[in-house]
């Protein structure tokens, strides 16, 4: 395989380095390798070194300061909004709580957004919705991408509001909604979302009715959330069920024994009646 180079090989040694941060290859117990190290592993200059550093620090995970070295920040000085940042976190080790905290705050902007639209929403801004409900229509018979057209309708209604700071958010939903929906179509059993209710956001949109816009969007997360708690209960069944079949031997047969000396007991007491 041939060795990126220039700006792809940029990102290539920033994907890399942030995901080994990210999963915790590098913290306190390990540090974050020298510089002229790193240029030796990734084969690349110390320019192109120092920009890849420069952009993982400006998303929080690391800290730079000449003669003082490198060293990975906490993550909760990570920018959790930084589409990367988010996806690889997602990635790490797969966590329906970080999930479900992320989903809590799409259903406090994708409501508002879809009430935007439906107020501001521009004939090529509802005819993209459109386009997206149309694509997921067609994923339904095989004919498109399920993931990828369900994903066009969301991203569609954040540019639909018109709004700049909205529209700024596509990446970063766009980075979770590749987890979360393959998630609650597994939960649910089906391959894809309900284009029905989707239409439905369409429908309010193009009518101009903000509130039934917003009421049917939050319809939409809020069954999110709702799959993704069902996946905790479950995940939190089998957790105690597991922990519960590796206690030590000795330690159920002392239960047994007891269960058992006490029925003998009880055997020979006399009778009461």
């Amino acid at each position: 395989m041939r060795k990126p180079s220039g700006q792809n090989l940029t990102y290539a040694i920033v994907e890399e380095l942030g995901h080994a941060v990210v999963t915790q290859t590098y913290g306190d117990a390990v540090p974050f390798p020298i510089e002229a190290e790193l240029c030796k592993q990734f084969g690349a200059s110390r320019t192109v070194l120092r920009e890849a550093v420069k952009m993982l620090t400006a998303k929080g995970l690391l800290s730079a300061r000449p003669r003082q070295g490198t060293w990975v920040e906490p993550e909760s000085n990570w920018n959790l909004l930084d589409p990367d940042v988010l996806r690889w976190l997602l990635e790490r080790k797969f966590s329906l709580e970080l999930l479900a905290e992320f989903t809590e705050i799409r259903y406090a902007i994708e409501p508002m957004a879809a009430a935007l639209a439906a107020r501001s929403a521009t004939p090529e801004g509802i005819a993209r919705i459109r386009r997206a409900v149309e694509r997921m229509k067609v994923a339904a018979v095989g004919e498109d991408d399920p993931l990828e057209s369900d994903i066009a309708f969301h991203v569609a209604v954040l540019h639909a509001t018109g709004n700049r700071f909205y529209a700024q958010l596509e990446d970063v939903i766009n980075a979770a909604l590749r987890i979360s929906i393959r998630l609650t179509n597994s939960v649910k059993g089906v391959p894809q979302a309900d284009v029905g209710i989707h239409k439905k956001v369409l429908d309010a949109i193009e009518a101009g009715d903000a509130s039934k816009a917003r009421t049917t969007m939050e319809g939409i997360i809020s069954e999110v959330l709702d799959l993704i708690n069902t996946a905790r209960r479950k995940n939190s069944k089998a957790a105690a069920v597991a922990a519960a079949s590796q206690r030590p031997t000795s330690t159920r047969a002392a239960a047994n024994g007891r269960n058992g000396s006490a029925r003998r007991r009880t055997q020979r007491s006399p009778s009461n009646a």
